[in-house]
């Protein structure tokens, strides 16, 4: 019979037995934070740059109590708040994972934790639990500004309902696309010059700097393939007034186009990611 140590309680893990997935992947998000923001760079880009991009626009462009056309004419600050959010969901999931993943590779950090017994699963839990409280964080310092120094009304309601799907989904499929589209750059020097350009152009396309309407056909037909533009007008039903629905370009929010579009992003990016992630860089086998 093997002996028992009275000592220890009959619930007790077994000596040596890794703690369960969940508690691994919460540690996990904790040493992820902590390596978030010992990087200046990440935290002016990722998480100040919505904030700062709001009070510029809406300091610059709401002067003198300037609105945004078509009617009912909406305050600047008001409509750019939805596309400030999106975009802060973006940066933090899509750009920030894509960028850390890359740079750990190249690092041979991926190397290193999947030689010791952490599961891949905590790993990927940890990614995900860091971009949740950076696009939380985020998003409150966005609705905070937007409410107390340019008077953005908030919703209310069901609208909050709306709000939380939309931030969830679109988190997901950033984060879920940030990690397949790691393996994209040859190195994690290159991943900043491969990764950040087609986040701007995105942008600029989307309805995040301008009003959606106004951009030419084309380019709001690029931009409707792509995540980023209906997570903005997701965003845009929640903050705006009722009757701007009328003034988007299929004249509603088309909130079940945003769950498919969204959701068919999540997808491709799972199978994409499980395919083609890798741990090691290309020239390591």
């Amino acid at each position: 019979m093997t002996a028992v140590d009275p000592r220890r309680p009959a619930d007790a893990p077994a000596r040596g037995r890794l703690p369960g997935v969940l508690r691994l992947g919460l540690s996990r998000t904790w040493l992820e934070l902590r390596l978030f923001f010992r990087e200046r760079d990440a935290i002016v880009f990722i998480l100040a740059y919505p904030v700062i991009m709001l009070a510029i626009f809406s300091t610059v462009f709401g002067q003198d109590g300037n609105r945004v056309g078509p009617p009912p004419g909406i305050p600047y600050a008001q409509y750019f708040l939805p596309g400030m959010v999106a975009t802060g969901v973006m940066l933090s999931s899509f750009q920030s994972v894509a960028l850390m993943i890359a740079t750990e590779r190249d690092e041979g950090g991926l190397k290193r934790l999947r030689a010791t017994p952490l599961p891949a699963s905590a790993y990927f839990l940890g990614k995900v639990g860091q971009v949740l409280v950076i696009s939380i964080g985020q998003t409150a310092l966005l609705l905070l500004l937007a409410a107390t120094a340019f008077d953005v009304p908030m919703p209310r309601g069901g609208a909050w309902l709306t709000f939380a799907w939309v931030f969830v989904l679109g988190t997901a499929t950033g984060t879920v696309c940030g990690v397949a589209f790691s393996s994209a750059p040859r190195s994690g020097r290159s991943a900043a010059a491969v990764v950040t350009p087609i986040v701007l152009v995105l942008q600029f396309i989307s309805g995040v700097f301008f009003v959606f309407n106004d951009l030419p056909a084309w380019m709001q037909q690029v931009a409707s393939v792509f995540p980023l533009k209906w997570m903005a007008q997701g965003m845009r039903s929640v903050f705006l007034p009722a009757e701007a629905e009328s003034f988007e370009v299929a004249g509603s929010w088309q909130h079940g186009a945003t769950v498919a579009v969204l959701l068919a992003w999540l997808v491709v990016g799972l199978l994409v990611g499980v395919r083609t992630f890798r741990w090691r860089r290309r020239d390591d086998g």
